[in-house]
């Protein structure tokens, strides 16, 4: 796409900062890193008890066997550096921006999805989002709603992992361990670890809908109970409900005695996770706010929700303290819109309903890219290790948030901003500075647009005008040869 005569704008400084060419540029961690701290941004928990070590250019985990980090980590090939692309073939920084500033500034009603960033990646989208009328999706946004939506209607109690290892003396598991997902989160909680800090001696876990998670098999202090559902977890949370309010319904032995115990428990924390839940999952979060709430009335009891890994709850947080809304909305004709159905990322690139996608994966370990309806459509990919690049759009790898950038990520319960820090140079610009770069050149455009329509117009304006001078001048010449011609026909 050719681009519009335009003015010269102020990008020097962010060109020069994303080709490394800028001296104050951080330039990352030491070579040697035996041993170094690390707080992990590859799942929701940011667990900030680990050390990195380096052999042979690798990165080796230390003090933790997580497979979910471990598999991260894989990724980051010794020596390997990505080269912008367009179309396909390799081009420089500059170029890459330039193009995809050309189809956002073009474009009608972009998408902004995946959203994999930290904090000041968030920052940085909101007002090129603001400038372009975007709407923003996330990757897993059809699961964060779950959530969202349920808070929207009634509100909820949440807790905090502090919360759950110092008070929890009952935790029940909705669906699905939550430790496969987030295999540090036992550890973090101190179930089953009795030399962690831990003010409970003895617990109880719950798993309902689900075996009891292995990893928990004959550790001390913790007692595990697995209860099969009663229809689906819908049907079983709304029966348990029923019987924590001591409504006189028919319920199994199994969940009767649970609802027993949960109303006898000094402080009962309700784990699930936003992935798991179905379709429908916002009325499954409702029946276990509607338990919560129940059994607050005359003991202790919360949720804790997990997800938002891969910088989602980082960027709806962000997104929500700038605009005052959540993600799935817009700032468009209308002002800010929010959707949560209408803007499923998903469904609008199904349905054809955008002309642009910018879609944002830093950390590499996002779910894949939905595929859209025109595959001519013009595609924007700001991408960590492994991400795929479009064949036909823009590609522009990016460093990862805790890898090789400094920033900050909102840990699941929501309550923390833990810091991450750069551990090596990996010679790839940053997602604020892409994003700051992009909406300072697509500003740029829409002026130049905007002045060459204003041009067009004055020059519409004057040839109307020129035609409306003539217009008299033309009519008294007719009128003068009409008196001409009947003065020759007198006699």
């Amino acid at each position: 796409m050719s681009s519009p005569t335009a003015p010269q704008h102020p990008t020097s400084l962010a060109t020069d900062r994303l080709a490394g060419s800028d001296p104050a540029a951080p330039t990352g961690a030491p070579s040697a890193m035996t041993g170094r701290p690390w707080t992990c941004p590859f799942c929701s928990l940011l667990c900030d008890s680990l050390q990195l070590a380096e052999a042979g250019g690798a990165l080796v985990l230390q003090g933790s066997d997580c497979p979910r980090a471990l598999r991260a980590l894989a990724r980051f090939t010794p020596g390997a550096v990505a080269t912008p692309l367009i179309a396909g073939q390799p081009a420089s920084l500059e170029a890459a921006i330039e193009q995809a500033a050309q189809w956002l500034a073009a474009s009608r009603q972009p998408l902004f999805g995946g959203l994999g960033t930290d904090v000041m990646g968030a920052r940085a989208l909101y007002p090129l989002a603001c400038a372009t009328g975007a709407i923003s999706d996330a990757a897993e946004g059809g699961a964060l709603l779950h959530g969202l939506r349920a808070l929207q209607d009634r509100g909820q109690f949440t807790t905090t992992l502090a919360e759950v290892r110092n008070r929890a003396d009952l935790i029940v598991c909705l669906g699905g361990s939550p430790g496969e997902a987030q295999p540090e989160l036992w550890r973090r909680v101190s179930v089953g670890t009795p030399d962690g800090p831990s003010l409970v001696a003895q617990r109880e876990v719950v798993f309902l809908g689900t075996p009891v998670d292995p990893a928990l098999e004959g550790r001390p202090g913790i007692t595990l109970t697995a209860i099969e559902l009663h229809g689906d977890l819908f049907d079983t949370l709304s029966l348990l409900s029923a019987r924590v309010a001591q409504r006189r319904v028919e319920a199994p032995p199994a969940l009767a005695a649970l609802a027993e115990r949960l109303r006898a428990a000094r402080y009962a924390v309700l784990v699930w996770e936003a992935a798991r839940l179905p379709v429908q999952g916002t009325l499954i979060v409702e029946a276990a706010n509607q338990i919560v709430d129940r059994l607050n009335r005359h003991t202790r009891a919360a949720l804790l929700p997990l997800g938002g890994a891969d910088g989602l709850a980082s960027v709806n947080q962000t997104f929500a303290w700038l605009s005052g809304l959540p993600l799935r909305s817009r700032a468009g004709p209308r002002g800010l819109e929010h959707e949560p159905v209408r803007f499923d990322a998903g469904d609008l690139l199904a349905c054809g309903e955008t002309d642009a996608l910018l879609w944002i994966a830093s950390f590499g370990t996002e779910a894949a890219r939905p595929a859209a309806a025109d595959p001519s459509m013009p595609v924007i990919v700001l991408g960590g290790p492994e991400v795929e690049a479009p064949p036909r759009g823009v590609f522009i790898p990016v460093s990862t948030p805790g890898i090789g950038q400094a920033g900050h990520l909102i840990r699941a319960d929501g309550v923390v901003a833990l810091p991450v820090e750069a551990l090596r140079d990996q010679g790839l610009p940053s997602v604020p500075e892409v994003l700051r770069a992009l909406t300072v050149r697509v500003a740029a455009l829409k002026i130049a647009v905007k002045a060459a329509a204003s041009r067009a117009g004055e020059r519409a304006a004057a040839m109307m005008s020129a035609q409306t001078t003539a217009q008299p001048s033309t009519q008294a010449d007719a009128e003068a040869d009409t008196q001409a011609d009947a003065g020759a026909r007198t006699p």
